[in-house]
């Protein structure tokens, strides 16, 4: 009973912006794993790459606007990693994040699971949406092929997010560039790996996908968080924190050229 009493002080004192904050993160994870991660276990036959790619495309467009100015819409350790290093956030807040990011993905990944149990048919052991490289690649990418493909890919994506946000919520046309990257790396990325760049998206399937998913898993936690903190850096070249940086239209204007001297009045006018 004395436990019982203290837990509604406690949630009392939690702090409703963090809370938000968290649970943005793990509702976004989740259903990103469920809708797009879905299309590839139950439609991947009807929809091929491109739709596949646009799923992921048009879900992480869609939870950009409905999460992005609570969370920032992170929904990706490597963006989450990526914001940290650009001293957007506080190491606290990207251990909270990655808590609930994976959270969400194990959560999104069994719901789908238990969905998938009921269609007849649908393969689940050693797939089930999972991330791969060698013989699990669809063009037979080896190894050191694939840690390139993800790095580069993850580098896209959260370069992309660092240069289209401001700080850390996802305001105006953010979302629109975001979810076009993810697209676009789909789409690049389906045939060679199925396409991580997100390490919570790589750990949910692979849980419930069990042997060769499992046993390649660390490569997809691995390349993404490395591409991410390549990205960091290149951010901070093209857009540094400090100073004025110059642009294009600044390069390419004149430069300034003193007035010209005035004209002597003529004398004895009047």
């Amino acid at each position: 009973m004395d436990a019982l009493k203290n837990v509604k002080p406690a949630l009392e004192n939690l702090d409703p912006v963090k809370t938000r904050t968290i649970a943005a993160e793990f509702i976004g994870t989740l259903l990103l794993v469920f809708f797009a991660v879905g299309s590839v276990v139950l439609a991947a036959d009807y929809i091929g790459v491109l739709g596949i790619a646009l799923a992921f495309g048009f879900t992480l467009l869609a939870l950009a606007y409905a999460l992005g100015p609570v969370s920032g819409c992170h929904v990706n350790p490597a963006v989450t990693l990526g914001m940290l290093l650009e001293r957007r956030i506080t190491l606290h807040t990207a251990i909270e994040y990655w808590i609930a990011q994976l959270l969400g993905g194990i959560v999104g990944a069994a719901i789908l699971f238990l969905l998938a149990k009921q269609v007849p048919g649908i393969k689940t052991h050693g797939a089930f949406g999972s991330n791969g490289f060698a013989d699990r690649s669809a063009v037979r990418l080896n190894t050191g092929g694939a840690f390139l493909a993800e790095v580069v890919l993850t580098f896209l994506l959260v370069f992309v997010v660092l240069a289209v946000t401001h700080r850390v919520a996802v305001v105006g046309f953010d979302g629109l560039a975001i979810g076009l990257a993810l697209a676009v790396v789909h789409i690049v990325g389906v045939p060679l790996t199925g396409t991580s760049v997100n390490p919570a998206r790589s750990i949910g399937p692979a849980l419930f996908a069990g042997g060769p998913a499992l046993s390649q898993l660390w490569l997809f936690i691995v390349a993404p968080l490395i591409g991410a903190a390549l990205a960091a850096y290149a951010h901070r070249v093209t857009h540094p924190r400090h100073g004025e940086a110059i642009v294009a239209n600044d390069r390419a204007a004149p430069e300034k050229l003193p007035p010209p001297p005035e004209k002597p009045g003529r004398a004895g006018a009047a």
